[in-house]
């Protein structure tokens, strides 16, 4: 049985009255092998969502860990071909939905509607695009809707109400809204900006909106879901399975889920 598109999975979430925690894990890090065990053990230790990441060679908007852990996996062999058996396997094993982040270059270099063909077959649900704006993806906008792909932007703090409406009219999954200026990484608390962009989106009739860079600790995920649909982890989980592989991750991703009933707004 196929599992649930993020958007059923965040609605159930509500419906119970609970927020979604979304894992986030590079593949092919620290090997395609490990990176597949990684992402399920994820999936069974309670994440709703997972987010894998396209290993690219000039991530932008990646801190240091992540940036490091992108470029072990390509050092290590990692090509974009791997990607599609590798999610196969995931989502054989696994019922929660899985979207791929990944910026946009390697999807135009792999063919858009080639991509998107491939990603489905594998049981995957959609993109991530953090470099791709809604005004520049006429193209995606085309195939995802004919195709059936989720397909999820970013608003960003500095996002100006016009941008922050095409996202949420766009975007089908939820809304991404990055917790604060810069890159990702681990911060000691999630900026209120983070706050702020997420009711200026309501405010755009957004539905489902979750926050990620710099989410790391079960007190960072319970403010988050206070007033957000869902928190986005990342560096912690990467960071977690670099130091102690997937014994560590599993532990760092018990702590992280059990911080995900929904407080009333």
């Amino acid at each position: 049985m196929p599992s649930p598109s993020v958007s059923e999975t965040i609605a159930t979430a509500k419906k119970s009255g609970r927020g979604v925690v979304i894992g986030y894990l590079p593949m092919g890090f620290p090997d395609l092998a490990t990176s597949v065990e990684a992402a399920v053990a994820l999936a069974e230790e309670g994440f709703d969502v997972l987010e894998l990441g396209v290993p690219y060679s000039d991530p932008v908007m990646d801190g240091p860990l992540i940036s490091r852990s992108t470029q072990r996996a390509l050092e290590g062999g990692f090509k974009l071909r791997d990607l599609f058996p590798a999610i196969s396997e995931i989502t054989r094993r696994v019922d929660i939905p899985v979207l791929v982040m990944t910026y946009w270059n390697p999807v135009v270099q792999y063919g858009v509607e080639k991509f998107t063909t491939d990603l489905l077959a594998a049981g995957a649900k959609g993109l991530i695009t953090p470099d791709l704006i809604p005004d520049e993806a006429d193209e995606w906008l085309d195939i995802s809707e004919r195709l059936g792909a989720e397909r999820v932007f970013l608003a960003a703090p500095s996002s100006s109400d016009e941008r922050l409406a095409r996202a949420v009219e766009e975007s089908r999954g939820f809304v991404y809204a990055v917790s604060t200026m810069g890159i990702t990484g681990t911060r000691a608390g999630v900026d209120q900006a983070a706050h702020t962009v997420v009711s200026r989106l309501r405010e755009q009739h957004a539905d489902s909106v979750c926050v990620g860079l710099g989410i790391s600790t079960g007190e960072h995920v319970d403010e988050v879901l206070a007033y957000a649909d869902g928190a986005i982890v990342g560096s912690a989980l990467v960071r977690a399975l670099d130091e102690g592989g997937l014994g560590q991750l599993r532990a760092v991703a018990a702590g992280l889920t059990k911080h995900s009933g929904l407080q009333a707004r």
